[in-house]
């Protein structure tokens, strides 16, 4: 629970009470501008937090509304839907995105490249090897990059093990949860490009 600051003093960094007689007038002013940024990014952010609640909920609404047309019965919150305005001028994108993670067979298909790399031996390829070094290095946090792995799928190696190491990485992948996005376009003119409507203060 915060505690009460008392009149007439001001919590400093370091959570020190300092008599405001000792603030200089251009830190309480630096203070007072400070904090009225603050409030209003604070209600930015709710009002934003709000319209995504509030969109995501029209839009599955109307998702099971039209479904009810066909008789068909849709849940969940999951798949990329896109509604256009009748003049095609604006268009409204749910997009839903999974986080992806490996689990210990990631670990084994390692061990069968390690095989199929030291099999190959001096005939492999030094730029696969360097793909496959890279592939497993870990970020600052220890994550795997995920497209970094996906991209080994994308070759095209017959060797057994190898085959069944891309087997293991298949059946290592899980989905640690989802998220979802909410995006607002524009037609630009009569073109087909569409520019979306900026919700992210940096980009306005």
């Amino acid at each position: 629970m915060t505690q009460a600051i008392p009149e007439n003093y001001m919590k400093d960094a370091s959570g020190r009470l300092v008599p405001t007689e000792l603030v200089s007038d251009i830190d309480k002013q630096r203070n007072d501008l400070v904090l009225e940024i603050v409030g209003h990014a604070q209600a930015v952010s709710d009002a934003i937090a709000k319209f995504k609640a509030q969109t995501a909920g029209d839009i599955q609404a109307f998702i099971e509304l039209s479904g009810e047309k066909y008789g068909a019965k849709l849940g969940g919150q999951k798949g990329n839907v896109t509604l256009m305005s009748f003049d095609g001028r604006f268009k409204v994108l749910r997009a839903t995105s999974e986080k992806l993670v490996f689990d210990e067979r990631l670990q084994v298909a390692k061990e069968l490249i390690d095989q199929c790399i030291h099999k190959w031996a001096e005939g492999s390829n030094a730029e696969i090897r360097a793909l496959i070094e890279h592939a497993f290095q870990t970020d600052k946090q220890g994550k795997i990059n995920t497209a970094r792995i996906f991209s080994l799928m994308k070759l095209d190696i017959k060797d057994p093990d190898w085959v069944k190491a891309m087997e293991a990485i298949k059946d290592s992948i899980q989905v640690a949860g989802s998220k979802s996005y909410i995006r607002v376009y524009e037609r630009v003119g009569n073109s087909e490009r569409y520019e979306p409507i900026e919700l992210n203060i940096a980009a306005v």
